[in-house]
């Protein structure tokens, strides 16, 4: 069962009539809850552990945060940051808590496509980064428990997601993290009890005074503001619902504004906006069920060529211990946009772990070096289930280190990628298709056509919650104990049983921070608290 927001309607207030509705009587399946709960335990490790490896932007936007402290008598003021029992003011946790998520890019992706529906196959891309909102809302909404917590997660997930089926920013260099902005301000409204017209008026003032552009992300070499993007649009965002709630009128309809974004880039007859909206009230039909996981920390356009080389070692067995000059000749086809995203030239040669997870030449080539450098690397794998965890690519391959590693180096040289044309752009973003051959010594192997690797939502082959648990494991004790760490992933998979309580010290952890930071010399001190 799904709800039509039609463009010749006023969509803004049909989305928070949408969500109000959603949040009182919605019936997402438990496939969809199980689903947006091994996303938001995703999101919340990589978040955890970016913070432990001193991470620049997530280290400065905690401390930002936990400097404004006040009495906890005051509402705003009991948010907290990840590893943190400090309440600080909600809004500043969001943007600390949601710049750790996004910080090692290797969380949750959307590509905008519902299978056989034109008109909803925009492609826009987007990542699972803003549940912090949600748990943030709990601590003012005490009829919020875990269960309703993920229900409003799957809220979020479904407004962020169907905008990207029917509205590509990205072909205007507009930054995807728009419509992840604008669910949260719904989202946000919905569980503070904000007024259909409250929730119009602070969609409206965001989308009217705060559009982020593509400029982020443009450079040889990307910064930290590539990284924070989805935080900072976020806080925009939610610091506009607030004034809405508080009285402050911004701009109506403004999907239908013909100086919005949304119709001054698609000129449409009449008030129309560009697109109609499917939203899900109940049942599977729910946009995070088209959403893919990242197994290890890389651009997940990369995902099929890492595929392809994992079932060429399983399959083949061409790797020997230690010996590169064996492998002679690497070449990689893909579609666009991969090919433009992680095939520019200037990735050929990234010195920034912003870049280098970017760079396709890169991530074939660490992995490489890792099962190369593996001793006895087949040695209790039993199938590509076994390969992806054991060569799972960790935050230490983005490192200082890694980026410099002359073996890595080596083997990017041998490394060609090629544009598939129009035989490969078709069949994306359906998959994502890619072909790698290898010559090594007498022998060229060829993965044929890659459509749906392992973590992609129509791969049906791979055990991904095991997977994920073992990502899960190895990116957690980055940051925690062993003991700690089994503690806080089990609070965090139980989430669904988690009382209001709980919920609101679900985050709570004990970080053990590095020495200095993975991107080189000690860039921040932990926050005090």
């Amino acid at each position: 069962m799904s709800i039509l927001l039609k463009r010749n309607t006023n969509q803004v207030r049909g989305l928070a009539e949408y969500a109000q509705t959603f949040m009182k009587s919605g019936k997402p399946s438990e496939e969809v809850l199980k689903r947006v709960k091994l996303f938001h335990t995703d999101s919340v490790i990589c978040g955890v552990s970016a913070l432990a490896l001193r991470t620049n932007a997530p280290f400065v936007l905690k401390h930002e945060a936990t400097q404004i402290l006040a009495p906890s008598t005051i509402r705003e003021f009991k948010a907290k940051c990840f590893g943190s029992a400090a309440r600080v003011e909600d809004v500043k946790a969001f943007v600390a808590n949601i710049a750790a998520v996004r910080e090692w890019d290797a969380n949750g992706t959307v590509f905008g496509y519902r299978a056989g529906r034109p008109g909803f196959q925009a492609g826009e891309f987007g990542h699972n980064d803003f549940y912090p909102v949600v748990i943030g809302s709990a601590i003012h909404n005490e009829l919020l428990d875990g269960a309703e917590a993920l229900k409003a997660m799957v809220l979020l997930d479904e407004i962020r997601g169907r905008l990207a089926e029917v509205f590509s920013l990205k072909t205007y260099k507009i930054d995807h993290v728009v419509h992840g902005a604008i669910a949260s301000a719904v989202v946000y409204g919905v569980l503070h009890g904000a007024t259909v017209e409250q929730i119009e008026a602070g969609v409206g003032m965001f989308v009217a005074h705060y559009i982020p552009f593509r400029a982020i992300r443009a450079g040889h070499q990307l910064s930290d503001s590539k990284g924070a993007s989805a935080a900072l649009s976020t806080e925009a965002a939610i610091v506009s619902m607030k004034r809405a709630m508080k009285g402050f009128v911004g701009p109506k309809d403004i999907f239908r504004n013909p100086e919005a974004i949304f119709r001054y880039f698609t000129k449409t007859t009449e008030f129309e906006a560009p697109f109609d909206l499917e939203l899900g009230l109940e049942g599977d039909d729910f946009a995070v069920m088209g959403m893919h996981f990242k197994l290890g920390i890389y651009e997940h356009q990369s995902a099929g060529a890492i595929h392809g080389l994992l079932e060429l070692i399983l399959k083949d067995k061409f790797i020997k211990h230690n010996d590169f000059d064996s492998i002679q000749d690497i070449k990689i086809v893909a579609y666009e946009p991969a090919f433009g995203i992680i095939g520019d030239p200037h990735k050929r040669n990234p010195t920034t772990r912003q870049s280098a997870d970017h760079s396709m030449v890169y991530i074939i080539s660490t992995l490489l070096n890792k099962a190369i450098s593996t001793p006895d690397l087949l040695k209790d794998v039993n199938n590509l289930d076994d390969l992806w965890k054991k060569l799972i690519l960790l935050p230490t391959d983005y490192g200082k280190e890694a980026l410099n590693n002359p073996n890595t180096r080596a083997l990017m040289k041998k490394i060609s990628f090629e544009h598939g044309g129009p035989e490969f752009d078709k069949k994306y973003p359906d998959g994502i298709p890619t072909q790698i051959k290898i010559t090594a010594g007498s022998k060229t192997l060829d993965s044929g056509l890659v459509m749906y690797p392992a973590g992609h939502a129509r791969n049906t082959e791979a055990d991904l919650e095991g997977i994920l648990a073992n990502k899960f494991e190895k990116f957690g004790r980055l940051a925690l104990s062993e003991a700690e760490n089994k503690r806080f992933i089990g609070n965090l998979n139980n989430i669904a049983n988690a009382t209001n309580h709980h919920l609101t010290n679900i985050y709570s952890c004990k970080i053990n921070y590095a020495e200095e930071s993975i991107d080189g010399p000690e860039v921040a001190e932990p926050a005090a608290h």
